[in-house]
């Protein structure tokens, strides 16, 4: 009997369907034309939808049917397909998931679909570990980020873990202030974003399941599917791991087997999958397309890695995995500026900042935000304001490009003359970032009785070994005078930014 019922499901739902043990869970996937919510008499089912709870994966017929035995996970979710959408509530939270507090519905569960045009071009924002501490930091967010992206085009926003510092009750104020963007926003679960007090791994994330639905889920836009995993697991002692669990895994293969080769899949997550304790397995689930991306947060740092067998990658190719920047840079460390906000530079060097992420079928670029700053705001370039010919250290030249990597060209020029001189990779920490830690004692110094650090900001860490800084050398026969320095950088996704540092010459100093 077992038989004729698996080969029955086979046939109703299109694919591959993994049970485990539990109750019979079913509804429908409708077009919610009213959008109230509710299936209405005449709004029809919508076929081909995968439905999950977390592990099992199924599809919904021809008429928006759907069922599954369930294990007993707190949540069921809806896979949003492409040329639709889901509700949103008033944080623009999507609310693609149900919620099981006892027994299921008598008229099951359903999920109600939007119909909406979709374009296989579209942008969206990847926002990297928010993090703030309490209302002022909140605040920081708003005005530092949110504010400059009101009226985007971009279709939907990540947050990728991180969203408070420790503070899940302030999720309400953090979702308010970015709900101003006016555009779904999506999240993902972070080591910070847990409940301090729960006993147990799986109860850590109540606070955030209540709020943003299940810690593992996915999404589809146009020829783009997102599939995000919630790698932070609590061990008995407080202390957390990061890796994916045997039901996350056996999530990916169940979804992954409905989506057509030809796709671009997008694993989304918040510690980068390099440093997870399992990477080998997730990375064999998509090592057989052509067509992949990857996206965390965590590092509080812009950082492009090429991931290749030597860290578990067996597919063509390398796999390019973006560890994002964090909007709140280093922790909303540093001074404050003529607003009141900290500059928060990471430790990389690189403005706080975020992502924003341009799709066009299955292949994809990324640009670096820097947050109030102008679009072209790319790089930082160091050099003397008045350079010593005589002197090599004084003829240096660095760039930090904020989102560099190995397959970006750096590449200087001076004022007339014609040649672009190629400079080269080097790994040192970025010298201003350096200088501004180097302020730190002057920061815990008291005057009138007060801690400078309590009007200039949080103090900052040791500046990291930053990955995409670039070296040069002026030439030693220039004559006193002005000149202008240009660097141009181009990417690896083709993208070209120019900047350029105007500069003296002098005989001695």
């Amino acid at each position: 009997m077992k038989s004729l019922r698996v080969f029955f499901l086979l046939m109703l739902f299109g694919g591959p369907v993994v049970f485990s043990a539990g109750k019979n869970v079913g509804g429908y996937v409708f077009h919610d034309i009213n959008q109230n919510g509710i299936k209405d008499a005449g709004e029809p089912g919508v076929g081909g939808v995968c439905v999950s709870n977390g592990e099992v994966v199924v599809r919904s017929g021809a008429d928006g049917k759907w069922a599954l035995e369930d294990s007993g996970s707190s949540a069921l979710f809806v896979i949003k397909p492409a040329g639709y959408r889901v509700p949103v509530n008033r944080e623009m939270i999507p609310q693609h998931f149900f919620r099981q507090k006892g027994e299921t519905p008598e008229h099951g569960i359903n999920f109600p679909l939007i119909a909406t045009a979709e374009n296989r071009e579209f942008t969206a924002l990847f926002f990297g570990d928010p993090q703030a501490r309490g209302l002022k930091e909140v605040n920081y967010i708003n005005h530092d980020v949110v504010e400059e992206l009101i009226g985007t085009d971009a279709l939907f926003g990540v947050s990728l873990g991180d969203i408070t510092a420790d503070g899940p009750a302030l999720f309400q104020a953090i979702n308010q202030g970015i709900a101003q963007i006016g555009i779904p926003w999506y999240n993902t679960f972070g080591n910070h974003d847990y409940d301090r007090d729960a006993p147990t791994d799986g109860e850590k994330t109540a606070t955030y399941e209540q709020v943003y639905g299940p810690s593992t889920y996915a999404f589809e836009y146009g020829e783009v599917v997102f599939i995000d995993l919630n790698n932070i697991h609590f061990t008995p002692n407080g202390r957390y791991t990061s890796r994916f669990s045997e039901r996350q895994l056996n999530f990916v293969k169940n979804y992954l087997a409905f989506v057509p080769a030809g796709k671009l899949v997008v694993l989304m997550m918040h510690v980068p999958v390099v440093v997870c304790e399992n990477r080998d397995q997730l990375l064999a689930l998509i090592s057989n397309r052509e067509h992949t991306f990857s996206v965390s947060g965590h590092a509080h740092e812009q950082i492009n890695l090429f991931v290749g067998p030597a860290m578990g990658w067996k597919g063509a190719g390398d796999h390019h995995h973006l560890v994002n920047g964090a909007v709140c840079g280093s922790w909303w460390c540093g001074a404050l500026d003529e607003v009141n906000i900290p500059h928060a530079t990471m430790n990389d060097g690189t403005p706080n900042g975020y992502s924003v992420i341009h799709f066009s079928g299955n292949s994809y670029r990324v640009r670096f935000k820097a947050a109030r700053r102008p679009e072209n705001y790319q790089m930082n370039i160091y050099l003397a304001d008045d350079v010593v010919l005589s002197d090599r250290q004084s003829r240096q030249v660095l760039v930090n490009v904020f989102a560099g990597s190995p397959r970006s060209v750096v590449e200087m020029q001076l004022s007339g003359e014609g040649t672009w001189l190629k400079m080269e990779p080097a790994e040192v920490p970025d010298p201003e970032c350096a200088r501004m830690h180097a302020l730190n004692p002057f920061l815990q110094e008291k005057v009138n009785g007060k801690v400078l650090e309590e009007v200039l900001g949080y103090l900052m860490d040791e500046p990291s070994i930053s990955r995409h800084i670039w070296r040069g050398e002026l030439p030693q026969n220039l004559l006193p005078g002005t000149y202008t320095l240009k660097v141009r950088t181009t990417d690896l996704f083709g993208q070209t930014w120019t900047s350029a540092r105007v500069f003296r010459i002098s005989a001695k100093l």
